[in-house]
């Protein structure tokens, strides 16, 4: 049933709340196909189901109804053990308040769930340590979150994300928070992990961000209603760099 090409799909995912007149679809019978290296945005008006969905492709939430497959395997009907491994090895989260533990330094926010999922200590620390060169927040290791910029947080929370190596992240409006400047640090990081082949997905409100994508989704009433293909990548990371002056 599944395309193999596609590292996430979903095939009728609905999320209903109430019942009778006060039914609301969040989410209404939702057919996706994310192949693997894309970077995907999806946008809609508010309450329109976006953060409900990505919470559904990342087992955050189960479906009323449908099915969720990531990497060919079905997982909507895991138990909440089998969700909870899922998401340790295979889905990395990015959320617009960071979501950083604030007694933690960088590195050890990022080293979390390296040990949760059970590597060594060492190799733990040298994975973070590696993250945070790359995000160029080597610098940054000891600090606080309270002592970073936004951006530098979401920077954090974005390698954090990416600790065990993630098939696919899943970003719910991860500049939402930001101001230009910082917005630019994170589009430049995911135009990075974009460029070294990175499944993303992310929802976001922002038109500017969306174009940065490869492909761009629009959701009305728990619906896909668009579905364009765009060109994406470093050119467009150029015109926002342009708007920053």
């Amino acid at each position: 049933m599944t395309d193999f090409d596609a590292v996430l799909q979903s095939r009728g995912l609905s999320r209903y709340h109430g019942q009778g007149e006060s039914l609301v679809r969040a989410v209404d019978e939702v057919d996706l196909d994310v192949p693997a290296g894309q970077t995907l945005a999806i946008m809609g008006p508010s309450g329109c189901g976006k953060s409900t969905l990505l919470h559904l492709l990342g087992g955050l939430e189960r479906p009323t109804d449908g099915e969720v497959w990531l990497a060919g395997r079905r997982i909507d009907h895991l138990n909440e053990r089998g969700l909870a491994r899922m998401r340790r090895r295979s889905i990395g989260f990015v959320f617009q308040n960071f979501h950083l533990v604030e007694e933690l330094s960088a590195r050890e926010n990022v080293e979390l769930p390296a040990l949760l999922a059970g590597r060594s200590s060492r190799a733990a620390r040298r994975r973070a340590a590696d993250l945070l060169e790359r995000i160029g927040l080597g610098d940054r290791t000891r600090h606080l979150p309270w002592e970073l910029s936004g951006g530098q947080r979401q920077r954090v929370a974005i390698a954090r994300a990416l600790a065990n190596e993630p098939l696919v992240l899943l970003a719910d409006e991860p500049t939402g928070n930001l101001d230009t400047a910082a917005t630019i640090e994170v589009l430049r990081l995911f135009a990075d992990l974009r460029a070294a082949g990175q499944t993303l997905v992310m929802v976001t409100h922002d038109e500017r961000v969306a174009s940065t994508a490869d492909r761009l989704v629009s959701m009305h009433d728990g619906r896909f209603v668009g579905d364009t293909r765009l060109a994406g990548g470093t050119g467009r990371l150029g015109d926002l760099i342009g708007l920053d002056g």
